[in-house]
């Protein structure tokens, strides 16, 4: 007589030695609904999915699984020799599982199981200048989201109609249907065909929702913007979304942030970047001169002898940055600007000049002011 060989049982579910309840389960969920022979045309399905089952049953139960761990197939032999291990499909320890893995959520209509749901997140744009960017501001803005229905208050029925719990279900949601297969009759748990899951029956609906419980309504949302965002910013704001299902919270509204640019500034992270220009004398013999801010004017102090490109930092005058430590700094690129026209007098006093000067070419590589005034920032931060 040829006695057959069993299989590891760890091995016909794919899972370690050392595996938890969860990863079994886990595993025979994804094994078991691939090898069902309802859904599975493959001859083998069947044998397959007896073996995957009588795995299962063995390694979920505390005590099986210790004398399988120890004996192996032997450990699980009772007095008369035969395998106690797989117990039939009627004794399955974990049949509602497999109902649901099998059948669940093939009605797209049941709503048997009940469970909270978060609301529907919602986009919103702003855009804001430079300014409300830099040093923050508040926004009011308009959004249309879901909200319960003002007539029945979710209830989804008119005000003097009370609804009714399912004679067809008993109000659980759920019918079960007999169902022929392999091994014999099952019972199929399906959402009611009546009252569609949800255990009640509302004889008239409500009017103002068509019996949906929620209507789409427009409202106000205001946003604190803070200091510090940039172009392309997303802000979150918790729970002002879509209104939530069988008691979930609502959604979040996430604002996309669109920043205008400046005529004179250029941002570059938390410092501000300006450029300005100044004569010949003030670079030769020094100068204050009133230049911008970002928030009215202040002085610069041109040093005696200043070169064309040269950039000056000031201190505090830039963008409050986002993780609040502290602001960035202004760099003020100075060129020294050439005239293009000159008076005879002012001729005259250049040809003086340049007679003093000594004579010489410097040949520089080209920059524009921007990068030399981050090549600056970068060296000096």
């Amino acid at each position: 007589m040829i006695v057959a060989i069993k299989k590891d049982y760890y091995e016909i579910l794919d899972v370690l030695k050392s595996a938890s309840d969860e990863d079994i389960k886990k595993a025979f969920r994804r094994l078991a609904l691939e090898h069902h022979p309802d859904r599975n045309s493959d001859p083998q399905a069947g044998e397959r999915f007896k073996e995957i089952n009588e795995a299962y049953q063995v390694l979920i139960s505390k005590e099986k699984r210790s004398a399988y761990d120890t004996f192996g197939h032997a450990g699980l032999a009772d007095s008369t020799g035969t395998g106690s291990g797989f117990d039939g499909f009627e004794n399955f320890g974990g049949l509602g599982e497999i109902f649901d893995t099998f059948f669940g959520g093939f009605d797209t209509q049941s709503r048997a199981r009940k469970r909270p749901r978060k609301g529907g997140d919602l986009e919103l744009a702003a855009t804001l200048s430079f300014e409300e960017a830099a040093i923050g501001t508040s926004k009011e803005l308009t959004l249309s989201r879901v909200e319960a229905c003002e007539a029945c208050h979710g209830s989804r029925s008119e005000t003097d109609s009370t609804p009714e719990t399912c004679s067809t279900c008993r109000g659980t949601g759920q019918v079960q249907r007999a169902q022929k297969s392999l091994f014999g009759q099952f019972v199929q748990v399906v959402g009611c065909p009546t009252c569609h899951g949800e255990g009640e029956v509302i004889e008239v609906l409500c009017r103002q929702c068509r019996g949906r419980g929620v209507e789409r309504k427009t409202a106000s949302l205001g946003v604190n913007i803070p200091a510090g965002v940039g172009d392309r910013t997303q802000i979150r704001i918790p729970a002002q979304g879509d209104i939530g299902s069988d008691g979930g919270p609502r959604g979040d509204v996430y604002v996309s942030l669109n920043v205008k640019g400046h005529k004179v500034f250029v941002r570059d992270g938390s410092n501000l970047l300006l450029s300005i220009s100044i004569n010949f004398a003030q670079a030769a013999l020094g100068d204050t001169v009133e230049i911008p801010v970002l928030q009215g004017n202040t002085n610069l102090v041109i040093p005696v002898g200043l070169q064309t490109g040269t950039v000056i930092r000031i201190k505090g005058q830039g963008v409050a940055k986002l993780n609040g430590a502290g602001i960035g700094d202004l760099l003020v690129n100075v060129n020294v600007a050439t005239p293009k026209a000159i008076s005879k007098e002012e001729r005259e006093l250049f040809e003086q000049l340049n007679g003093t000067l000594v004579k010489g070419t410097v040949i520089e590589e080209a920059k524009g002011w921007v990068d030399r005034l981050k090549d600056t920032f970068g060296k000096n931060a």
